[in-house]
């Protein structure tokens, strides 16, 4: 009669349970900041309760059966999570690798007079856990790089904030380098920012640019030409002296924009073609007199 040792794997759930939770809480590198015990204990049982209910004779042969496909959505989920949570990949790999010691541990306790029969399931039992322990891998590089791709949006939303300086005047500082992806963004910030406060003049602002090249300088006159569509003047502010230099030395016409060296001086240029006028109230006090 063939050894059937998904049975008794089975008959012993709960001192594998144990051993799988001995062998996780004894592991040096476990991230109690991340996840609680009882959050772990819970995630554990969860997922030992529909291994061993999905485990056969027949699947334990084959690793890619539609049969664990359970256990494939619970481990996803886990490794998901814990993407988001900041655990490691090797973190997170340990998490099913210490369940396969504890199935191989008992495997050879409870078959340990049968030598072959060990070496047998053994190798059964390893395939389909390296194909758990693969799965997971793939599901955790996935959640990062979402997690990577969503904090890259925001910080570039938050990298071009559209300010209201004045009534009719916006400023978007830009800080950073400029491509193709981000000069997007400007553009749709700055333009539905237009939209909704009506301003005819914008700033913007590349004091915080390390550096403009070629290709740099055709995004700034694409969102030049964009916000002129919508009916508002561009000012550049922020041109420091290397930067003008590599302008000219580059031969990018800048000619038909208007361009300063400071925030302070766009804003002035700004008041002035708008007819508006900023004392100070000690100057305004003097004159009433």
């Amino acid at each position: 009669m063939a050894l059937d040792i998904t049975k008794i794997l089975k008959s012993k759930k709960k001192s594998l349970f144990e051993d799988w939770m001995k062998n996780q809480l004894s592991n040096e590198g476990l991230r109690e900041d991340l996840v609680s015990n009882e959050d772990l204990r819970a995630q554990s049982e969860e997922l030992i309760n529909i291994l061993l209910q999905t485990l056969t004779p027949e699947n334990l042969s084959d690793p890619s059966s539609a049969s664990f496909d359970p256990v494939l959505e619970i481990l996803s989920g886990i490794a998901i999570v814990r993407a988001q949570q900041g655990f490691s990949p090797r973190e997170t790999g340990l998490f099913v690798i210490s369940l396969k010691e504890a199935l191989l541990a008992r495997l050879q306790e409870e078959v340990k007079d049968n030598p072959i029969a060990i070496f047998e399931e053994s190798l059964k039992l390893n395939r389909v856990m390296d194909h758990f322990i693969i799965n997971s891998f793939e599901t955790f590089i996935k959640g990062r790089e979402e997690v990577i791709l969503r904090q890259t949006d925001e910080i570039a939303e938050i990298s071009t904030p559209v300010i209201r300086i004045w009534d009719g005047i916006l400023a978007l500082p830009i800080i950073g380098t400029l491509d193709s992806s981000r000069t997007q963004i400007i553009m749709e910030s700055l333009l539905n920012e237009i939209v909704a406060t009506g301003s005819s003049i914008t700033i913007l602002d590349i004091s915080g640019v390390p550096a403009v090249d070629s290709l740099v300088a055709q995004h700034l006159i694409k969102t030049v030409s964009a916000t002129r569509l919508m009916g508002a003047e561009c000012i550049i502010s922020g041109i420091r002296p290397e930067i003008a230099q590599t302008i000219v030395h580059l031969g990018i016409e800048l000619t038909n924009i208007v361009t300063k060296a400071t925030l302070a001086s766009a804003l002035r240029y700004a008041f002035q073609t708008l007819n508006l006028q900023v004392r100070k109230a000690g100057t305004q006090n003097a004159t009433n007199q």
